[in-house]
């Protein structure tokens, strides 16, 4: 079918064949009055050809808008515009496998566009999350006619290290995901039943009634998508299984795609390691021209200011501070390097981060803490100016630049996984309806799962360790990678640690009690402390050295603030639970309490390093 309208001609499902045969439904946008031909602008999503999406929304104008008037916007500015369903959704045929179809279908709808007339042989990619995925996984083959990259808050460098798995533990925002997709999914269209079926399950209920088995889960309705999550569950070791194609760029560095890339993500986002590790991969792979933007946002909210519950001021937004929307950042790009037109891309700073904090602290007219930031250009990933700066955990609960003295300083708590910590806020997308990405006070509520009455400070519960330094003479910026180094024992086989740092604000009229906001968290499952692809278990007393390495954040902890660092052994649910018991993962039932161990004294230090930077001159 093809309709002509508003100088724009639009081709929809053109059913575009792929190397073993299955058709992708594909439309097409360009221009009516224009000869051609044209630099193309493609997207390849699993969400809808034709739907709407939240993201594409403006501070102007934030409703959802429909991909067709996304197309119109370019085709106004003289490209056309290519959307892919991707397999096995919408309307295009095949099985969906989530994320590992993406890279040889991707090439051959590249393939398939160069080869058209209206196609003058270059062609630009956009997309956020999975839509940045299928980029970064056709790139990994170097498609024809690719020629530029803009890749949002997505491209997996390394599932097994973001975006699926975390420090050996497993996303659980794949639950989820896996959740909403399938009442969207073909086969639930076509059958009410089905639908009805996946529809009636209530995700809280089964969060609470974790573990899952085969079978035995909300997704049992739609067998395609629950063995696609459990494969992803139960594959814990680093493996050929985590090598493969649309989940392990950095494995095809040396061959991807030599063109220019932006790399765009934020620090609430679950992909920032997945865009600074892409950054630093492809720059040492000698490709690009590369670029970073690394904001405040949750998950592609870039045109707001207030995550969590947290304002991050007038300076978060994308629009008015790096374009006047993303509209416009996105044009400027591409008139760059699909069209030649100079408008200085080229010259910017290869890094810009916006550094949180700065704010009075005070509450909004709204109800949110004012943190405030502001953004800043470096010539590097990480920022060349960044000293590594130690802070030691001492068994006061003291977190000072000072390393323990004593010779027998440790404390030990209880790990029960029947009642494990509940996350609040963090670098969490696609979590709705159990969890939520962002920054908030560090307290229990109702609103966040497995809260408890009555909503006490997460620092009352005694299986988290406190470690603060006193209130900060002067400011203190931070902007990098943030480690954290354990000495750590259990009376279990395996167990977990996590990590999270925090900026508390001192009390004030509008936070009597203060406000701890998380900045960045972490995880490792002990099995993996010596080798990821090599899972060993834990001598029950013995002491271990383990590192943490929560995702990378920048933030400025403004005097009379302090640093806090929270050690703990779970964060439900953003990650799954670990039984103690050193049961496969995604496969167990039973359980145990374990007592685990932080060492902290003069042979057994432990202790975090924060990237400390210099302020602007």
């Amino acid at each position: 079918m093809s309709i002509e309208s508003n100088d724009m001609i639009v081709e929809s499902d053109i059913m575009v064949k792929v190397r073993d045969g299955i058709h992708l439904a594909t439309d097409v946008y360009r221009p009516a009055s224009q000869p051609g031909p044209f630099p193309v602008i493609f997207e390849r999503t699993p969400y809808g050809k034709t739907e709407a999406s939240p993201r594409e929304g403006t501070m102007a104008s934030p409703e959802a808008l429909p991909r067709a008037e996304v197309a119109a916007f370019f085709v106004a500015q003289g490209y056309a515009v290519v959307f892919q369903d991707c397999r096995g959704r919408w309307q295009s045929e095949g099985q969906f496998e989530k994320y590992l179809a993406e890279g040889e279908d991707g090439y051959d709808s590249f393939a398939w566009i160069v080869a058209q007339p209206w196609c003058n042989g270059k062609i630009g990619t956009i997309g956020l999350s999975y839509a940045a995925h299928t980029q970064v996984a056709a790139a990994c083959l170097n498609p024809p006619g690719l020629a530029c990259m803009m890749i949002d808050s997505g491209g997996f460098s390394d599932a097994f290290q973001a975006g699926i798995r975390q420090g050996g533990a497993f996303e659980l925002k794949q639950a989820t995901w896996a959740l909403k997709q399938a009442k969207l999914s073909p086969e639930a269209a076509a059958d009410p039943i089905l639908k009805a079926a996946l529809e009636a399950e209530d995700p809280h209920a089964w969060f609470a009634a974790m573990p899952w088995q085969p079978g035995h889960s909300p997704l049992k309705w739609h067998a395609d998508y629950e063995a696609y999550l459990f494969e992803q569950w139960r594959h814990g070791s680093d493996g050929d299984y985590w090598r493969q194609l649309g989940i392990f760029a950095a494995g095809y560095w040396p061959q991807f795609a030599n063109v220019p890339m932006l790399h765009i993500s934020s620090w609430y986002d679950a992909y920032v390691r997945t865009a600074t590790e892409n950054y630093l991969g492809l720059k040492a792979a000698d490709k690009g021209p590369l670029w970073l933007v690394m904001g405040p946002w949750t998950h592609g909210d870039r045109s707001l200011q207030v995550m969590g519950d947290v304002d991050f001021g007038e300076k978060a937004t994308l629009d008015g501070n790096l374009a006047d929307d993303f509209f416009s950042y996105r044009l400027r790009w591409f008139d760059h390097w699909l069209r030649g037109i100079d408008v200085g891309t080229a010259a910017e700073a290869p890094v810009k981060l916006f550094i949180m904090g700065g704010g009075d602290g005070k509450k909004t007219a709204d109800g949110h803490l004012r943190h405030g930031g502001e953004w800043r250009d470096f010539a590097d990933w990480p920022p060349p100016e960044m000293t590594p700066s130690r802070l030691y955990l001492h068994a006061d609960g003291q977190l000072s630049e000072t390393a323990p003295e004593r010779a027998d300083s440790a404390l030990t708590y209880d790990y029960d996984p029947r009642q494990p910590v509940p996350s609040i806020g963090g670098t969490m997308t696609s979590g709705e309806p159990i969890m939520v990405g962002g920054a908030f006070d560090q307290r229990e509520d109702a609103g966040f799962f497995g809260s408890k009455q009555p909503y006490l400070p997460l620092s009352a519960r005694a299986d988290i360790l406190v470690f603060e330094t006193p209130p900060l003479t002067a400011d203190l910026t931070i902007a990098g990678p943030i480690t954290v180094h354990l000495q750590v024992s259990s009376d279990c086989v395996d167990t977990d640690f996590t990590a999270k740092l925090i900026d508390v604000h001192p009390p004030s009229a509008d936070y009597p009690q203060g406000y701890a906001m998380n900045l960045t968290d972490g995880i490792l499952r002990c099995r993996y402390r010596q080798s990821w692809s090599h899972p060993t278990m834990m001598t029950p007393g013995q002491i271990y050295a383990i590192t943490l390495e929560p995702f990378a954040t920048a933030n400025c902890f403004k005097a009379g603030h302090r640093i806090r660092l929270d050690i703990s052994s779970s964060n439900f649910p953003h990650f799954d639970i670990n039984p103690n018991t050193g049961a496969p993962e995604g496969d167990w039932r039973r359980s145990k309490v374990a007592a685990n161990t932080v060492y902290m004294n003069r042979r057994h230090a432990s202790y975090i390093t924060l990237p400390v930077v210099n302020s602007p001159a």
